[in-house]
């Protein structure tokens, strides 16, 4: 991607030691405040109070995505924060916590958007030189800047005449600079549309589910009755075990431990062995997550914020009986204080099934594949922004050079 605009360079001929690194000899040393302005605009106290805009807080912005808040609020009941323009073409950078890097392009037209002034509103001198600013915030030249900027401070955040002073390289070339920009900004469309692929793909397994587990649609050529079962009825229930980081650390190996969370599948650390083998059901008993349902295959470990469940009966496929409960856990949770599905909650729980063992197979089947695809197309992304991530630093720094 952008192969036909790129010359490697061989060796290092034609470069010199700067302040921020070797860069080409051509390449300049710039101040953001020499090629952008800083905060150009900003609202003041004469603004009519019943002036609407849009507000973009930080909570808008992370890392290169920008979310449109869907209501206008009014000047005289917005926060105090609430005074930066920004314009189409400009750059956005959350100055609070930079190393999260809180930053995105605007390639919107904006009318009434107004941002915190916890962003600097970066606006470049020359408009084409705009995406090749905003890259450069995600280098690793800048990360540095930043990271020595916030070495003992109490707080997590630079102002704006830091901001103004942190210096990229510039290629002496507008065309060499345009390019650049281009190029990263192509790889960034590419990864918009993979993503928006995923969550198109989402979106129909959602709707799939939806009709095929309430019975809405009923496939062909299978036998049975909807049948109502208690979670006590057809499990066996029980509970994990206190398994701390330390016990983790020092018996790591290849089996999992799933605890409360639902990143990584739950999956806190692997150890050298386990409680359990087989098919299970898990869930989460503690927590912001309690009542989320996870089927689990093999040999793993659970910790105590987990229960488990292990189906009586062979006519109902673990994998069938996870969704279908799923689809109940929330309604049963506790929600005063630490919220909470306990034991005893989870086996009075009534489940709705359909009672033919290969239907139910079937149905997970085709979910199993929906689910495959869209692993491959995340796995696809991931590539993509590692790939990005890898040009990025060599066309920033020059060390692959934009044919011109």
């Amino acid at each position: 991607m952008g192969a036909k605009y790129i010359n490697k360079v061989e060796d290092s001929t034609g470069y010199k030691k700067t302040k921020i690194g070797v860069l080409p000899s051509d390449w300049e040393v710039k101040k953001l405040s020499d090629v952008s302005c800083i905060n150009r605009e900003s609202l003041n106290g004469n603004i009519d109070a019943d002036y609407e805009f849009y507000y973009y807080d930080l909570s808008c912005v992370d890392n290169g995505k920008i979310y449109k808040p869907n209501n206008k609020i009014k000047f005289k009941e917005a926060p105090s924060r609430a005074r930066r323009v920004f314009q189409k073409n400009d750059i956005l950078f959350s100055m609070v916590r930079p190393y999260l890097k809180g930053f995105a392009y605007i390639d919107f037209e904006c009318k009434d958007c107004i941002c915190s002034t916890g962003f600097s509103v970066i606006s470049s001198n020359k408009a084409n030189d705009a995406k090749f600013i905003y890259y450069n915030l995600f280098g690793t030249v800048i990360e540095n800047q930043v990271n020595k900027l916030l070495v003992g401070s109490n707080y997590p955040a630079i102002n704006s005449s830091d901001v103004e002073n942190l210096k990229i390289p510039y290629p002496k070339l507008d065309m060499e600079r345009e390019k650049i920009g281009n190029i990263l900004s192509t790889w960034d469309k590419a990864i918009e549309l993979k993503e928006k692929l995923i969550e198109q793909k989402k979106e129909q397994k959602k709707g799939l589910m939806q009709r095929l587990l309430t019975g809405k649609v009923r496939l062909p050529g299978f036998e049975g009755e909807w049948e109502e079962v208690q979670v006590k009825d057809v499990c066996e229930i029980g509970r994990g075990r206190v398994i701390s980081k330390k016990e983790i650390e020092q018996n790591q190996g290849i089996y999992p431990v799933y605890s409360s969370q639902t990143s990584n599948n739950g999956e806190i650390g692997r150890i050298n062995t386990y409680d359990y083998d087989g098919e299970y059901i898990t869930w989460t008993t503690d927590g912001v997550n309690a009542g989320t349902v996870f089927y689990r295959k093999g040999k793993f470990n659970c910790t105590n914020v987990c229960g488990t469940l292990k189906l009586l009966r062979h006519d109902i496929d673990a994998r069938y009986f996870s969704l279908m409960l799923q689809g109940e856990t929330d309604k049963y949770v506790v929600r005063h204080g630490n919220p909470k599905l306990m034991n005893n909650v989870m086996a009075i729980i009534t489940v709705r099934i359909f009672n033919n063992y290969e239907y139910q197979k079937f149905i997970c089947d085709i979910f199993d594949m929906a689910d495959r695809e869209i692993t491959l197309l995340e796995q696809e992304v991931e590539a993509l922004k590692q790939q990005k991530k890898g040009l990025m630093q060599l066309l920033l720094t020059g060390k692959v050079r934009v044919k011109c």
